[in-house]
């Protein structure tokens, strides 16, 4: 009888359920009025961040406007409205270096023992030419021999497209790549390819025909 005559005098008692360690709460309301204004009212009374919150109603998200125009709820005494604050995201960390105008953290950075006209180079392709990071990343991780090596290619790829040898100029670029790349044995070291080993000598554990020839020979298959 006493919720009958709250709710004729236009006030209802509802509770605030806080997502987190925090106690329920009681609030007396307007039976009806402006979603906003109930935001405002429990930024108030839980003393929560007004711009993080999110308050739920019989499993509906409140949203103070729709089209332009300011929404309502309507409540009954003992209602039970969810709150949630949603978290502030972390603060962007402060890039070390000055060159940067615009705020965000640099994804490739130079190490610091970079020489002085590479430092150049980075600033002339990052903030002049626009460049990304991952293309930066692949310019200056080139040592200066190999840029001087890919500016010889292409300056003798037209010559051998004259000379009409341009695919075994393309296969013996390739060649050279593979043993470049092989890198420098120690003394006493063995090659995992026989044919670079004295005798031919193979690795441990390597397979081809012969070993396997010989184990279906002795039946180990």
């Amino acid at each position: 009888m006493a919720d009958q005559i709250e709710e004729d005098d236009g006030m209802v008692n509802i509770t605030l359920q806080t997502v987190g360690p925090f106690p329920r709460t009681r609030l007396r309301v307007a039976s009806t009025l402006k979603v906003k204004e109930l935001r405002t009212l429990v930024a108030e009374t839980s003393h929560l961040p007004l711009e993080n919150m999110t308050l739920v109603f019989r499993g509906n998200v409140l949203h103070d406007t729709a089209n332009g125009d300011d929404l309502l709820v309507q409540f009954h005494d003992g209602g039970t409205v969810i709150v949630a604050i949603k978290p502030k995201p972390p603060a962007k960390s402060i890039p070390d270096d000055s060159d940067d105008d615009d705020g965000e953290d640099i994804k490739f950075k130079l190490p610091e023992s970079t020489s002085r006209w590479k430092r150049r180079l980075f600033f002339i392709l990052r903030h002049k030419l626009k460049l990304p990071d991952m293309l930066l990343m692949a310019i200056l991780s080139l040592e200066l021999k190999t840029w001087a090596a890919i500016v010889v290619w292409f300056i003798l790829a037209p010559v051998a497209h004259r000379l009409d040898i341009g695919a075994l100029y393309i296969i013996g670029t390739g060649f050279l790549i593979i043993f470049y790349n092989l890198g420098q044995r120690k003394p006493g070291d063995a090659s995992a390819y026989s044919i670079f080993n004295e005798d031919f000598r193979e690795l441990p554990g390597t397979l081809n025909a012969d070993r396997l020839d010989r184990d279906i020979r002795l039946g180990q298959f």
